[in-house]
């Protein structure tokens, strides 16, 4: 692997380590601060103009592809032409965003029932406006972002995004001890996301000499976009109707502060989403250029690098889940200091990562179909489970509440992503499927020891207080590595951690001897 996706591997780490730190001591404060109510609103509010960012069509994450394409061809012009045909569409799709931000905003009473006030309605009203101008500014910006991915500038791009996570909840937390409610906080994050998005873009011109041509663009290039973007787009629906319309059934059919209780269970899982993101997000360049270059060996190639990656976050991803199933409910009741139930929060988030992780594990997979050009199918299964994971959400909220709409998504992810996406990929991807599942088999030898450690934690040790907790938190995972090192690493992966420990150990030496 290069410096810079080496870098970005361990700053997006980096980053992902202090949004957890930030998050264990922010959302406390703010669910203290807000009320479980409020914190619902604003949730409820962040889901509904949310959706908006479907109007990206699926055009922000086709950027790569034909950046890609154009370079390798060595065609600067096109580079030119296809940057400005991007910042031409976002501009307009930024405009029809805050216009439709605008409508919804005034028209609110649709998404909430009689259990709301009149001085909710407008705090949401407001908490609408303030995050439908946020969403607007961000389409044309994504144009910036994409291009720094392109260049894999990895280490800016992260440093920025660090700053980011750190920046923007310290100055919610003052806003909030100020007294200005989520309306506050929203204001906030605002105005920080202009100061990043103009970072970006100064970046791109003065340091990566970014130029966009607005003449002559053909229409052809437009149309092919359109066509690969489609589908992405479905996808993109699909993952809005996922993680988003649970929400909205909570507050239409039951309160805000039911959907305040999913609301932390759902900030959970997209932190052990993003977590898994961190590594696959640095390859996406690689996935392009192995396709592009269409040599006889590309799906063994993709195969390695599908398992090569998969192993890695599969290492990192079982950690954090077994992690949870043990000392979880403890940690949401330190954590949530009984603003809201933690052991409903508890059950909800297992409902919601349990069946996430077999595709977090492969989701290099999404790049390579795009890469292929075979994401069709997958848009359109996933949108016809989408549809079904609606249905039998409200079907199945109106017999048991908050656990029977989540239960809607599980077996939506189930039978979606899990079933599904494993037989595609093997037949109609060129992955082997049969090898990868075979290498993560294996894998689990290693995790025997230190999942019988964590029976005996559950059933002899009850946790009495913090020190506790984070001792046997230390304790668990030094079992877990080790336990990995020893028994499923295979010995590329053992020769990986042995030269990053060298490399330690060697500027150690090198600094006690100056």
């Amino acid at each position: 692997m290069g410096k810079q996706i080496k870098a970005g591997i361990f700053l997006q780490y980096l980053q992902m380590a202090l949004s957890i730190i930030i998050n264990l001591i922010y959302t406390p404060i703010m669910l203290n601060l807000l009320g479980d109510s409020e914190y619902g609103l604003y949730n409820l509010a962040s889901s509904i103009i949310s959706y908006l960012t479907l109007l990206s069509l699926g055009f922000n994450a086709s950027y790569i592809r034909f950046y890609s394409r154009f370079k390798k061809q060595g065609d600067d012009e096109k580079i030119k032409k296809l940057n400005g045909l991007f910042i031409i569409f976002f501009s307009a799709m930024g405009l029809i965003s805050f216009v439709a931000g605008m409508i919804l905003s005034f028209n609110i009473g649709i998404f909430f029932n009689e259990t709301y006030t009149v001085n909710d309605l407008q705090i949401a009203k407001v908490l609408m406006i303030f995050l439908s101008i946020n969403l607007a500014m961000s389409f044309p910006a994504s144009v910036f972002g994409s291009y720094i991915i392109s260049q894999e500038k990895f280490i800016f791009q992260k440093l920025v995004n660090i700053g980011k996570t750190v920046i923007s909840p310290c100055l919610c937390i003052a806003v909030l001890y100020l007294g200005y409610g989520s309306i506050g906080m929203v204001i906030v994050t605002t105005i920080v996301v202009f100061i990043i998005d103009i970072i970006n873009v100064c970046y791109c011109f003065k340091y990566l000499k970014m130029r966009f041509s607005f003449r002559n663009i053909p229409k052809g290039l437009f149309k092919e976009i359109s066509i690969f973007s489609l589908f992405i787009a479905l996808n993109e629906i699909v993952n809005q109707i996922n993680w988003q319309t649970d929400k909205l059934i909570l507050g239409k059919m039951i309160s805000a502060s039911a959907v305040a209780i999913y609301a932390v269970a759902s900030t959970i899982n997209t932190m052990y989403m993003n977590f898994s993101s961190a590594i696959s997000g640095v390859f996406i360049p690689r996935i392009h250029k192995i396709v592009n270059e269409n040599e006889s060996d590309m799906n063994k190639k993709l195969t390695e690098l599908f398992i090569k990656v998969g192993r890695i976050q599969f290492f990192v991803m079982m950690l954090i889940l077994s992690g949870f199933i043990i000392f979880g409910k403890f940690f949401l009741e330190l954590w949530t200091k009984n603003t809201v139930d933690y052991s409903l929060v508890y059950v909800i988030t297992l409902l919601l990562i349990v069946p996430t992780t077999v595709p977090l594990i492969q989701n290099v997979g999404i790049e390579i179909q795009r890469a292929k050009n075979l994401h069709k199918f997958r848009s359109i299964a996933y949108l016809i489970m989408a549809i079904l994971n609606v249905i039998i959400s409200i079907w199945f909220c109106s017999m048991w509440g908050i656990i029977g709409t989540t239960l809607g998504t599980t077996i939506s992810i189930v039978i979606s992503n899990v079933i599904i996406m494993n037989i595609y990929y093997h037949k109609k991807c060129g992955i082997n499927i049969c090898a990868f599942w075979q290498s993560i088999l294996r894998a689990f030898l290693g995790m025997i020891i230190p999942f019988g450690v964590g029976v005996i934690i559950i059933i002899l040790i009850p946790i009495t207080n913090i020190w506790m907790f984070f001792c046997l938190i230390v304790i668990y995972s030094l079992i877990y590595c080790s336990c990995i090192y020893i028994f499923s690493l295979n010995i590329t992966e053992k020769g990986y951690i042995k030269s990053i420990l060298n490399k330690i150990f060697k500027k150690r030496i090198k600094n006690d001897k100056n």
